[in-house]
């Protein structure tokens, strides 16, 4: 009944009919020049019809009704908010807002913020409803830089990762770039002293040579994992008592072909890091880690989106398997992959140019049903769109799943101006319009 089960979604997603693909207004604060880039999606577990997103600089952005229609306003925090948006929610109804800082007291980016709101009686969440925030313990001047959290959905700890820069773009030998680990076991209100997990330092240059790209995940029985990548290629760590102690040395589990940095034609610039998902579901698949990432192992003129998956806890991984599954030899960038705990099925969201001529770009959606065995694509976007390549883009897309529910998020560049849009699966039809 199972095998019958998955071949009738299969056969839905094949068969999706087209749909609205909806735009996000930039809020009327927002004055940044790349403002809607680099966005980040969640689906309320607790409420599937809840959705929150943030892009860059302080956009915020909230549907409360699956995703139909949305609203839009600014972040503030007494700490600055500068981008790099991570949202999610907990187990208690409680979203968070994770931001770089710009502290008028101290020095620029020093430190990560965390601001919470609480959904009102009335199922509400709003910009105004956030709090102040809290903050990672700061470290002098050193740049706190790209971080992402996972949840314990059995504790409610909230665990992030994260890379801190001795001076940030500096070419002195002497500075150097270190991943570093903080957790909450209190909902955001406190946070632990930052703990060095990465053996391996990177050069200060945010480039191929630096270490990038920490995203955590958690096992079934509270392990936490986290994968990055640098000059060391891609790499695995693991601690097994709730972040307190790690391995000695992070393992090399992967050669990233091209570097993380990758030269994309009409793109500013363009990185392939490393996203980590665990499997918590009931499903055959529980407790396998999946790690996806962009290279070019198929040469420069056609990245392509990679699947590696463990079954043993991250002591061994499987060879890379192409997501995309084009013949094109085209560029497919700017990954992001989720995965649904309800079902353990995959999603991985990227730009695409299967279909287009020169730097021309689309929004595809790629799918597993099968533990990253076999894969489907579908293309979400309406229209292909230019970029310029003298205007910063960005480093990712965005996607999440709940329960059958699926928004991924990706921005797009119309007659010179960014644009954010949102595309919303329902019953396991992708919107397609």
């Amino acid at each position: 009944m199972k095998q019958l089960a998955v071949l009738l979604v299969v056969i839905s997603l094949i068969g999706c009919t087209p749909a609205k693909v909806i735009k996000l207004d930039c809020p009327e604060e927002a004055k940044y020049s790349s403002s809607q880039i680099e966005p980040s999606i969640a689906i309320n577990p607790n409420n599937p019809q809840q959705i929150i997103a943030g892009s860059v600089l302080n956009d915020f952005y909230y549907s409360n009704d699956g995703g139909k229609s949305w609203s839009s306003e600014s972040m503030h925090s007494t700490y600055g908010v500068w981008g790099d948006p991570v949202l999610m929610f907990d187990t208690a109804n409680t979203a968070y807002y994770f931001h770089l800082a710009s502290y008028k007291k101290t020095s620029h980016l020093d430190r990560i913020v965390c601001q919470k709101a609480t959904i009102d009686e009335f199922g509400e969440l709003r910009a105004d409803m956030f709090d102040e925030g809290t903050f990672t313990e700061p470290n002098g001047t050193k740049v706190q830089d790209k971080h992402w959290t996972v949840l314990n959905e059995k504790t409610n700890e909230i665990y992030m990762t994260w890379t801190q820069f001795d001076e940030y773009d500096s070419d002195d030998a002497e500075d150097s770039t270190i991943i570093v680990f903080s957790k909450s076991a209190d909902q955001g209100a406190t946070w632990s002293s930052p703990k060095r997990i990465s053996f391996y330092a990177g050069d200060c240059l945010d480039g191929d040579d630096t270490v990038e790209g920490a995203v955590p995940a958690v096992g079934p029985d509270g392990e936490i994992y986290v994968t990055w990548t640098g000059p060391k290629g891609l790499v695995f760590q693991r601690s097994l008592d709730g972040g307190e102690t790690w391995m000695p040395k992070e393992t090399i589990i992967g050669k990233q072909y091209g570097g993380w940095a990758l030269d994309i034609p009409g793109i500013y610039r363009a990185n392939g890091l490393p996203i980590l998902k665990c499997d918590l579901s009931d499903g055959p698949d529980r407790g396998a880690l999946y790690l996806n990432w962009c290279d070019q192992r198929n040469g420069v003129n056609d990245t392509d989106v990679w699947l590696m998956k463990s079954t043993d806890g991250g002591e061994s991984w499987s060879q890379p398997v192409r997501v995309n599954q084009d013949d094109s030899k085209r560029h497919q960038f700017f990954t992001w992959m989720t995965l649904d705990q309800s079902t353990g099925y995959l999603y991985f969201v990227y730009y695409d140019r299967r279909n287009t001529y020169e730097n021309d770009t689309e929004t595809f959606i790629s799918y597993s049903l099968d533990g990253g065995a076999t894969f489907n694509d579908e293309k979400v976007s309406k229209s292909a769109f230019t970029p310029d390549p003298e205007l910063f883009f960005g480093d990712y897309l965005n996607i999440d799943a709940v329960d059958g529910n699926i928004v991924a998020i990706w921005p797009e560049l119309r007659k010179g101006e960014i644009e954010l849009f949102v595309a919303k699966t329902n019953e396991n039809r992708l919107i397609t319009e």
